[in-house]
């Protein structure tokens, strides 16, 4: 079992509702976002980008990478970054000491460091927040606790919570473009297997050989602006 994600880019329409359950399901601070969508080449998100009336514009949500060969992983100096038997990266809150190697590590920057005390939060904000679960190194196991902890690095977890009930993630389920898809990549015969067979996919920075368990389907509207001219 190695679970994995295809995201068509074709059917993502920027909308960010991705980012928002993943933020409201997972219970993160304000400021902190696992999942994110870029607009490549742009330099303000939603801003099209192409010359002589030619203009164009895509997105890019992008989440941890799963990768089957994790950098974060390898320079964690308590182990507290570990993949679980389901090819899932996750992170043992209470062996992370919040040194933040793995940030720097992470070629995709999508590690988040808590700096929210839970209780201040609430005095502040009104309102507490807390981990879902708690992603330890038993992982039938979830352990739910009040409060987040504060000085540790989290990120994406493909909604263990859910998926460990036979549920997919929150931002598969909420994406009314449909582009998300969620499924065992060790299956020839699983949704996201046969996509990754079938279409034109690729991952983010193959070059730094990490082998990310997150595919991309080619949106056709990532033409150059002589292409769209013509």
């Amino acid at each position: 079992m190695r679970y994995g994600m295809v995201i068509n880019l074709d059917r993502c329409i920027g909308c960010q509702t991705c980012a928002l359950v993943c933020h409201m399901h997972n219970s993160q601070p304000p400021g902190t976002w696992w999942n994110r969508v870029f607009t490549p080449g742009a330099e303000t998100h939603e801003t099209a980008i192409g010359e002589k009336g030619h203009f164009k514009m895509e997105f890019l949500p992008v989440s941890c990478q799963m990768c089957d060969n994790p950098a974060c992983q390898k320079v964690c100096p308590t182990g507290a970054t570990y993949t679980n038997e389901d090819g899932v990266v996750l992170v043992d809150y209470n062996k992370c000491i919040g040194c933040r190697t793995c940030m720097a590590a992470c070629p995709y920057g999508v590690r988040q460091f808590n700096w929210k005390d839970p209780k201040e939060a609430k005095k502040e904000l009104g309102y507490a927040y807390g981990y879902p679960h708690d992603a330890t190194e038993e992982p039938k196991k979830l352990v739910y606790t009040q409060n987040r902890p504060v000085g540790v690095v989290e990120k994406c977890t493909f909604c263990a919570q859910y998926v460990q009930k036979g549920e997919e993630p929150a931002c598969v389920r909420a994406c009314p473009g449909k582009a998300r898809f969620f499924g065992d990549l060790d299956d020839p015969d699983s949704e996201v297997g046969r996509m990754i067979r079938e279409k034109t996919v690729y991952r983010l920075r193959e070059d730094y050989g990490t082998n990310p368990k997150v595919y991309y389907i080619s949106s056709s509207r990532l033409k150059s602006n002589e292409e769209v001219a013509e």
